[in-house]
C-alpha cells in the first residue's frame, strides 16, 4: 500500500510537469512570433566585463564590436588584473574593429565582494551615452542585437531591457553539450513561461540595458557590489522605482566551455542555490519542471508507471522540439538522445541546490547570506 501511494504521488508529479512542458511550448511558440519593436536606435555604451580567456572568446568579443547600430554606440571592455588571460583577447578583438568606438581598461581596483560589479563599477566614469548596457563576457550576440535591445527600452514604461539566452557548446566534448542543453530545454523554456504568466521577474546577466539616469537613481552599480545575484537585485531595484523590466525578443549564444562534469556541475549549482536563496518556495515549485526523473521513480515503484515514462518523454520530446524551432537549430538524433540524461542530471543539480552550502565562481568559493550578499569562504 505504501508503495502504491508514493507510485501515485510521483506519478501526480510527473504528470503536472508534463502539464507545465506543454503550457511552455505554447509559451515559446508565442515568444517566437514577437516582432522586433520599431522604436528607434539609441545611442549607448556597452560594458563588458572580462575575466579569463574561454576558447573563441576573441569572436564573442568582436560579435559587440559589429553591431549594426544606427545610433553611435561605445564598447568598454574590463579586465581587473594585468595577468588576465582576456587581455590579449580583448587587444585582438578592438585591433579586427579598427572603426569601432572600443576601449580596453585594466584595473585591478576592488569595491566589494562581487568582483565582476567591481569591474563595471571601474569602466563606469567612463560611460559617454545615455544607455548603460552590460552584457557577460560569455554572450555571443547577433548583429541586430543593440538596436533591438535600445528600441525595446525606448517603449513607454520601461525602465530596464533584458535578454533570455540560447547555451551554444563552445568547445568539443560531452559536458559542454550538456551544458547547453540544459539551458535550452531547462532554463528557457522554464523562464518563457514564466515571463508569460508574469511569475517570472526576470533580470538576466546576457543582457541588462538601462538609461543612466535611471542607474544613477538606484545609487549607481556600487550598490550591487556585494550581492551575487547582482542581475536580479538590479531589476528588482528599477521596478521598485515604478519601471517596468522587458524582455527583448533577441536571443544571444551563451557559450558554454565547461571541460568536465565536476566544472558543469559547479556552474548549474552556483545558479540552483542563488535561485533558492531569492525565492525557497519557488525553487521547491522547480520540482515540478523535473517530470522525466518523477515518472522514472514512478514505474520503479510499480509497472504501470512505464505508461507515465513514455507519457513524459513524448512531452519533453515535444518541448524539446519547439524550443529547437525557435532557436532555428536541426534536431538530430544524437541531439535528443541526450534528453534522459540532461534531465536527470538536471533533477540531481536541483536536489543538490536544496541544501545550504558554498559557490564556486571564478575559481573562488563563496558563502551567500540572507539577504543576497556574499562573502569568501
Amino acid at each position: 500500500m505504501l508503495l502504491a501511494i508514493l507510485a501515485l504521488l510521483c506519478a501526480g508529479l510527473a504528470l503536472a510537469g508534463l502539464a507545465s512542458g506543454l503550457l511552455a511550448a505554447r509559451a515559446v511558440r508565442r515568444f517566437a512570433a514577437q516582432p522586433r519593436p520599431g522604436g528607434p536606435a539609441l545611442p549607448a555604451t556597452i560594458l563588458k566585463p572580462l575575466h579569463g580567456a574561454a576558447p573563441g572568446l576573441q569572436g564573442w568579443l568582436e560579435a559587440t564590436l559589429r553591431q549594426d547600430h544606427a545610433a553611435p554606440f561605445q564598447v568598454l571592455f574590463g579586465v581587473g588584473q594585468a595577468t588576465d588571460t582576456a587581455l590579449p583577447a580583448a587587444r585582438a578583438a578592438i585591433a579586427a574593429c579598427p572603426a569601432a568606438d572600443a576601449q580596453l581598461v585594466q584595473n585591478p581596483t576592488l569595491h566589494g565582494a562581487n568582483r565582476k560589479v567591481g569591474n563595471l563599477m571601474n569602466l563606469e566614469p567612463l560611460v559617454r551615452h545615455g544607455v548603460v548596457v552590460i552584457a557577460d563576457a560569455d554572450m555571443r550576440v547577433p548583429p541586430h542585437w543593440l538596436t533591438t535591445v535600445t528600441a525595446t527600452l525606448a517603449q513607454p514604461g520601461v525602465g530596464l531591457v533584458t535578454c533570455l539566452y540560447r547555451g551554444v557548446p563552445a568547445v568539443p566534448g560531452l559536458w559542454a553539450r550538456l551544458a547547453g542543453l540544459g539551458i535550452d530545454w531547462h532554463f528557457l523554456p522554464n523562464a518563457i513561461l514564466g515571463e508569460s504568466l508574469g511569475k517570472a521577474r526576470g533580470c538576466y546577466g546576457a543582457t541588462m540595458a538601462l538609461r543612466a539616469e535611471t542607474l544613477a537613481a538606484l545609487g549607481g552599480l556600487a550598490s550591487l557590489k556585494d550581492l551575487l545575484a547582482d542581475d536580479h537585485a538590479l531589476g528588482e531595484a528599477v521596478r521598485r522605482l515604478g519601471l517596468g523590466v522587458a524582455v527583448a525578443p533577441v536571443v544571444p549564444d551563451h557559450m558554454m566551455d565547461e571541460a568536465s562534469l565536476g566544472a558543469l556541475f559547479s556552474h548549474e549549482l552556483r545558479w540552483s542555490r542563488t535561485v533558492r536563496l531569492l525565492n525557497p518556495a519557488g525553487y521547491l515549485g522547480l520540482a515540478l519542471t523535473h517530470p522525466l526523473p518523477w515518472a522514472l521513480a514512478c514505474w520503479a515503484l510499480h509497472p504501470a508507471g512505464l505508461a507515465v515514462v513514455l507519457a513524459v518523454l513524448a512531452g519533453r520530446c515535444w518541448l524539446a522540439w519547439s524550443i529547437d524551432q525557435l532557436l532555428c537549430i536541426s534536431a538530430t538524433r544524437g541531439r535528443i538522445l541526450l534528453l534522459p540524461l540532461r534531465d536527470c542530471l538536471s533533477f540531481a543539480i536541483w536536489a543538490s541546490g536544496l541544501a545550504r552550502g558554498t559557490v564556486t565562481w571564478q575559481g573562488r568559493r563563496y558563502r551567500m547570506r540572507r539577504d543576497g550578499s556574499m562573502t569568501e569562504a
